[in-house]
């Protein structure tokens, strides 16, 4: 009796120790489409071939909030689907090489630009152009006598680094930025393409506005040591940090929290061999977002057209 008791006190801890490790795993939507992309792709592999559960949380778009959470490891989000850098080297001092609670795949390059519409190329080629009032006069759409460009998102950190680098280029004086959310933006620029009216915005490579849109460029002063220097997490970031040359080729990684490697260790395992294409990321933007098809859809499509690949990662 003694031994069937202990036996089945196993049995017990072994069914209760496979449930914790199939626990359901939690992953943001940031607010941009790369990352709500890639969540759906990641969310289709664990709720499909792996067999397991995944839940996109719609809203979570802070991502000082999902850092913070994927360090408490308890469960409430686990996955951040496409984490910039350095834009985010705060996070990765603190959490990645500091408390060593989040971890991360192998990379895809990303880039980070000025862009105005090529129809307007024939007027501004350069950050050199942007110094010119006339120039600057024509996006002043609010009569203030600056001209407005988009930084971005005022949640993403690279939305700081565009005002550090206007500053830095000495254009604050004629410009000011345009802080709006992404989906803001583009029906912004939507408007302004049918009306063949100035834009100049920042954005960045894999997504889908690059086939909508023929866009041209800006040119940028090359690299030097010491033409970044930035502290996004001072006070007074704005004027203590400096950027006046372009911006390096970003690295972008699935981040995920390291207890998921006792709560899900093999969605863990998968998440750690994950490794994505800009291309393939421009495509799945292109099907989900901008042809309006079901995300889930467009990423199980995927999945089944690329089997071997997918299997490597659940399996390398």
């Amino acid at each position: 009796m003694k031994k069937l008791m202990t036996a089945t006190a196993l049995v017990a801890a072994l069914a209760a120790g496979s449930a914790t490790a199939q626990e359901k795993v939690m992953i943001a939507d940031p607010s941009w489409n790369g990352a709500r992309a890639i969540g759906q792709v990641l969310a289709a592999i664990i709720n499909g071939p792996m067999g397991s559960e995944a839940e996109v949380v719609t809203g979570m778009n802070q991502q000082p909030v999902i850092y913070a959470g994927m360090d408490k490891g308890d469960g409430s989000i686990d996955v951040h689907p496409d984490m910039w850098m350095p834009n985010w080297q705060s996070a990765w001092d603190q959490y990645v090489d500091g408390n060593q609670t989040i971890a991360t795949n192998e990379g895809y390059p990303g880039t980070s630009m000025l862009y105005v519409p090529h129809y307007m190329s024939d007027k501004i080629n350069s950050i050199d152009d942007l110094k010119n009032p006339e120039i600057a006069a024509m996006f002043d759409t609010d009569g203030n006598g600056l001209g407005e460009y988009w930084a971005g998102d005022v949640t993403w950190a690279s939305t700081k680094r565009w005002q550090i680098k206007f500053k830095s280029y000495g254009l604050d004086s004629l410009w000011e930025p345009k802080i709006i959310s992404a989906d803001t933006f583009k029906a912004g620029l939507a408007a302004a393409y049918a009306a063949s009216q100035p834009q100049l915005f920042y954005y960045w490579t894999p997504e889908a506005l690059h086939v909508q849109y023929d866009l041209h460029m800006l040119d940028e002063p090359a690299r030097y040591d010491g033409c970044e220097d930035v502290d996004l997490d001072a006070e007074d970031w704005l004027e203590v940090s400096h950027f006046d040359c372009v911006i390096a080729n970003n690295l972008v990684y699935v981040a995920y929290s390291k207890s998921l490697e006792q709560r899900n260790p093999a969605v863990a395992k998968m998440l750690a061999n994950v490794k994505f294409d800009g291309l393939e990321i421009a495509g799945w933007i292109q099907e989900m977002f901008d042809n309006k098809r079901d995300p889930q859809e467009v990423a199980e499509e995927w999945i089944a057209d690329n089997k071997d690949l997918v299997d490597s990662w659940i399996n390398g």
